[in-house]
């Protein structure tokens, strides 16, 4: 396992350099100005010598391999950079909104995990049953639906129609102080939302993979010996049918992160989203390289967890052959 993470580990550095310097490149031939998004109307009455000269103060006026080389060789001792759009630290950019983001997400995913299979062994015991279509079809809906329509559908039923949870943000908007109850209340419609995103590929593959394994000749025998429904199923076919599934935790996390994006922004929620899409259009270099950084060791470490898995809970699959 340490060898795995290691061998990891060493090819994810090469990845991240390249990624990084990607964003470098791409945010050079965008359209946008960055001086003109930092001084935003005071621009348009600025001569071509304040607009220079705040070009050399903010570090744009180089090519951007500098620029790329000369933020990466900041960030391996910590330095960040500033943000220009934000005008504060990037690590503290960071650090005051990836708790919150990483709470949404951590939320959601355990929710859509179990929900998705529960719904998923209930669907397999009998392929083919009502229960197994209606969870199927629901599943296929809402696969297809996009994720902020899901979100301000949520808005409009639960808390325009219902009234029964606030539509947005972190606390209400008397209140001065952050508490845990205002937060829970907070996080349910957000959290469900991502959650509900996520549900059909967790509840398709734990249909499939149970169904599977309950045709399987062990499962067959176990039930010849005599062994209990419940045994066979938890027992046998949910430990089994359940392994795919742990390959399929890794390949969401991109599309976790997308989603949070999305749901942070319908419902106000202050997590790194406001962040990423004043970075993008502001084409804040260093925001946008630690951003982008941060994703993708977020999506590495996400595969890393999900071979891990694998090979701890399937005992065909050696730690030495990944």
């Amino acid at each position: 396992m340490a060898r795995l993470a290691g061998r990891r580990l060493l090819f994810a550095a090469p990845i991240l350099l390249v990624v990084t310097f990607g964003v470098f490149a791409i945010a050079a031939a965008s359209p946008f100005d960055p001086v003109k998004a930092y001084a935003g109307t005071a621009a348009l009455g600025a001569d071509a010598e304040t607009l220079a000269r705040l070009r050399e103060n903010l570090g744009v006026d180089q090519p951007f391999p500098s620029r790329w080389w000369n933020w990466l060789t900041a960030a391996v001792t910590g330095d960040l950079g500033h943000s220009s759009v934000l005008r504060q630290p990037v690590a503290e950019v960071i650090g005051e909104r990836l708790l919150w983001s990483s709470l949404l997400c951590a939320v959601a995913f355990v929710v859509a995990v179990l929900t998705g299979t529960l719904l998923g062994v209930l669907a397999a015991r009998r392929p083919g049953s009502p229960l197994d279509r209606a969870v199927t079809a629901a599943a296929y809906s809402l696969e297809a639906a996009p994720v902020f329509w899901l979100a301000l559908l949520a808005i409009w039923l639960f808390a325009l129609q219902l009234g029964v949870l606030p539509a947005g943000g972190l606390t209400d908007t008397a209140s001065e102080q952050v508490t845990f109850g205002q937060v829970t209340r907070h996080l349910v419609l957000p959290a469900g939302v991502l959650a509900v995103s996520q549900l059909p590929w967790f509840t398709l593959y734990v249909r499939q993979g149970v169904a599977d394994a309950l045709a399987e000749d062990p499962v067959r025998g176990a039930r010849a010996r005599g062994s209990s429904e419940r045994t066979v199923l938890l027992g046998h076919a949910l430990r089994s049918g359940l392994l795919p599934v742990l390959t399929l935790v890794g390949s969401r996390v991109p599309e976790l992160i997308t989603g949070a994006l999305l749901v942070e922004s319908v419902f106000s929620w202050p997590g790194i989203a406001a962040a990423t899409v004043e970075a993008a259009t502001a084409v804040d270099f260093p925001l946008l390289a630690a951003l982008t950084t941060l994703a993708t060791a977020a999506v590495l470490l996400g595969n890393l967890f999900a071979d891990l898995l694998y090979g701890l809970f399937d005992p065909r699959v050696k730690f030495s052959d990944m």
